[in-house]
């Protein structure tokens, strides 16, 4: 088998990166985080691009079971898994459906994720949406026995030397450069009127005392990482 394409991160927990997508034109490289449950099923957070080479390889670990979107714009894999694998699970998070749909990308979600953990994980990962934005709603993970917080796009922390030169004067100013990369500023702008909906959101995030916070986008956080996500989140105030 060619080298693993799997970084591990604690018990039970693994990062894939994947190719770079483009959205508007915009580079992204793409990330996706594998957890093993107790019963042996993989919980797929945010699936990549499905290869049968890299298929095989999960199988070693365990049964790909949970496919999951945790935000409306992190999905357009989701079918492939599906179609490739038996007796999966596809998870929809808010407003993905919708998005699906305009984009005119195929994907049939089984169940929806909510505010709090499914009964099929409950006991190994939390959860929360984090809300207050009209636009973005994102699902947010917390691996308990290794400590990871999974974010997706709430906070990107990407290279400037891997962009075009286009790019990196509107990605500076959007404040997702490495290494103190944060909400893009778009996003934050969305959340205006639901501040307190997001401090509350991190508040939690703060409490579950994480110690490594995967990003889709960009570098993870793994050194002082109660500060560097109350500066990702751009100094909110977090609250109960």
């Amino acid at each position: 088998m060619p080298d693993s394409r799997l970084q591990q991160l604690g018990p039970d927990i693994w990062l894939v990166d994947g190719p770079v997508i483009k959205l508007y034109a915009i580079p992204f490289p793409t990330r996706m985080t594998v957890i093993r449950l107790a019963n042996g099923d993989l919980f797929l957070h945010s699936p990549i691009e499905y290869s049968e080479e890299l298929a095989v390889e999960l199988q070693t670990l365990g049964k790909i079971k949970h496919l999951v979107s945790p935000n409306w714009i992190h999905y357009a894999y989701i079918q492939q898994w599906a179609d490739a694998c038996n007796d999966t699970i596809a998870w929809a998070s808010p407003n993905v459906r919708k998005r699906a749909a305009q984009q005119k990308i195929h994907v049939v979600f089984d169940r929806d994720l909510a505010d709090t953990p499914a009964p099929e994980w409950q006991a190994e990962i939390d959860q929360i949406i984090a809300r207050g934005s009209k636009i973005h709603q994102e699902v947010v993970f917390f691996h308990k026995a290794s400590r990871v917080l999974i974010l997706t796009d709430l906070i990107e922390n990407m290279h400037r030397e891997k962009m075009p030169l286009w790019l990196r004067p509107f990605a500076r100013m959007a404040g997702i450069l490495a290494p103190n990369g944060k909400m893009p500023l778009d996003m934050w702008l969305s959340f205006s009127k639901g501040r307190k909906q997001l401090a509350a959101a991190l508040q939690q995030m703060l409490d579950w005392n994480p110690k490594t916070v995967v990003l889709a986008h960009g570098d993870i956080l793994q050194e002082n990482v109660p500060q560097r996500l109350r500066e990702g989140f751009r100094g909110l105030t977090p609250q109960h």
